[in-house]
């Protein structure tokens, strides 16, 4: 029996399942105590059974892509050793940023020192601006951590409660841009998601299951909860994830669709082509910043059930925020929810209460209850219908969907609108109409997020790094470093190693896994040139075991 856990920023959803049947669901809301609503999702579906028997958990969470999408995060000071080359105007990130003296070249050499008095002066001042939390990010220092270590040194001798992130341990890529982005969004959002960790832990020791425990990650991959804290950017997109797959699980073998996920915080997009899911090839984008992070194609949109509305001038407008349960819910603003209640879309809340929103919404508008609930869905529906028509223009340039246009013989769009969330029942069919296409909603559809994390299949990851000329590689996942036995060592060579690590990892985990379906990732290779000679290699190959599902649903009982 596999359970699957989605923490979202409304309800915490938990299924069961035993055989690729639902035998349990659970829809609670999400406290402010996390551990308090997973426990109470794990008393509902694990009623009368053995954790024993548990074989695996895993667990998604929106947690990151809500406070992203709301803003909610810490505030975070950037600390950049760019080296030559670019304007130092070129890296604006939208927060305090600053440039240090220093360089380290791509071969891993210092050629410019840092300057410890310039340091220490820009410290003083983001000390004065009531900064405490700061991430470090040199161009080259996955080659050679030297200039970001010291860095750090200086902040914790001078400002030891300051919390540090270091790019070289974020993002292992040389992309210095993405790596940049990644390691602040990482700083960011590593407080509350420390915070997740410690309730999915704490849960587990309350009702001792001690069943193999995995954090879902963006591309639909997974990682063991022992790793998941090192690196919370990993589930920026893990909530559209969960429902993406849980869609693939639910939706007929091989069909095309897009997967509209309405939540009461956010509105995820994904899409699935012939039966799988859309990778990007570009990476996680965040408010139009990418970032090392590999992920499905999704996006998630700052509108859903639990959105407060208000009376701006002449229009009603949807904040980009969740202040709270709908009104007819007890919370304190009007939402869409209280909306869908009024036109009887929803048996969610007090329709009295829903009533009474709509009415004070309306009111300076000269508009009925009724009329402004209309008002209200047109808008969400107009919204969200947007956004799925200006993700097409991504989705078009991914090579996969190049690849799949090819195959239809023709150019055409997909004609499926699967609808999954909370929200789903009221808004899908008019979505799907917006956009021309037929509605879906599929069975458990509700609960589509913990389904997508049960049947997430477990991965790992390895990521190798050799030096050639120097003569060692190191496996960074586990901290291992060892020479090269063979001098005519490759980039064939390499990958080979790569993939016999990995088995080796997987095996601790009791996962079985070939060779040959295993994934490439990443991989980069740089010649060293002396006097006209390739003199090495420095060679970065980074692979994973496959990711899917593990079957598709079948009737519950």
């Amino acid at each position: 029996m596999n359970v699957g856990v989605d923490v979202g920023g409304t309800f915490t959803d938990a299924v069961l399942l035993e055989d690729n049947k639902v035998r349990a669901t659970a829809k609670v809301p999400t406290k402010k105590d996390l551990l308090e609503s997973v426990l109470e999702a794990f008393d509902i579906v694990l009623k009368g059974v053995n954790t024993k028997e548990l074989e695996r958990i895993v667990f998604s969470t929106t947690m990151i892509t809500n406070l992203i999408a709301e803003r909610k995060y810490d505030n975070v000071a950037i600390l950049l050793i760019p080296g030559p080359g670019l304007a130092h105007e070129t890296y604006y990130f939208g927060t305090a940023v600053h440039i240090l003296s220093g360089a380290i070249d791509y071969r891993g050499r210092e050629i410019a020192p840092l300057n410890d008095r310039e340091i220490e002066s820009i410290l003083a001042d983001l000390s004065r601006l009531g900064y405490h939390r700061v991430c470090v990010v040199g161009k080259f220092s996955p080659r050679n951590t030297t200039h970001e270590k010291r860095v750090a040194e200086i902040i914790k001798k001078k400002y030891p409660d300051w919390k540090i992130d270091l790019g070289s341990l974020i993002g292992g890529q040389l992309n210095f841009p993405r790596r940049v982005t990644t390691t602040y969004l990482t700083s960011a959002t590593r407080e509350p998601y420390q915070h997740f960790i410690n309730s999915v832990r704490q849960a587990l020791a309350v009702r001792k299951i001690d069943a193999d425990v995995f954090i879902l990650k963006a591309d639909g991959g997974t990682m063991p909860l022992e790793n998941a804290e090192e690196l919370p950017v990993e589930t920026i997109f893990s909530g559209p994830a969960a429902s993406t797959l849980g869609v693939q699980a639910l939706i007929p073998p091989g069909e095309t669709a897009v997967v509209v996920d309405i939540g009461g915080t956010t509105t995820d997009l994904a899409l699935i082509l012939s039966g799988q899911p859309l990778l990007s090839s570009k990476g996680a984008k965040v408010e139009n910043q990418l970032t090392q992070v590999r992920t499905l194609a999704v996006k998630s949109v700052p509108v859903g059930g639990d959105s407060a509305l208000q009376q701006v001038g002449n229009a009603l407008v949807i904040g980009s925020g969740r202040l709270g349960p709908a009104y007819c819910m007890g919370g304190p603003a009007p939402t869409p929810t209280d909306a869908l209640r009024v036109l009887g879309l929803t048996e969610l809340g007090d329709p009295v209460k829903a009533e009474e929103a709509m009415t004070g919404l309306g009111k300076p508008l000269n508009l009925s209850a009724q009329d402004t609930a209309r008002k209200v869905i047109e808008m969400v529906v107009e919204r969200i219908a947007s956004e799925v028509n200006n993700m097409f223009l991504d989705w078009e340039q991914e090579p996969a969907y190049r690849v799949w246009e090819v195959l239809q013989k023709k150019k055409v769009r997909p004609s499926l609108v699967a609808g999954v969330g909370g929200g789903a029942s009221g808004f899908i069919n008019q979505i799907a109409a917006k956009l021309g296409c037929d509605p879906y909603i599929p069975p458990y559809a509700p609960v589509a997020n913990a389904i997508g994390a049960a049947v997430a299949r477990p991965t790992m990851q390895v990521s190798l790094r050799a030096d050639t000329e120097q003569n060692y590689y190191i496996i960074r996942e586990e901290g291992f470093q060892d020479r090269l036995k063979d001098r005519h060592f490759n980039e064939t060579k390499a990958l080979a190693l790569a993939k016999e690590k990995l088995i080796q990892r997987a095996a601790k985990y009791g996962l079985v896994v070939e060779a040959g379906e295993i994934e490439i990732i990443h991989r980069e290779v740089f010649n060293m040139i002396r006097d006209w000679t390739t003199t090495g290699r420095l060679i970065d190959i980074t692979v994973q075991t496959p990711r899917g599902i593990t079957g598709r649903i079948e009737g519950g009982v």
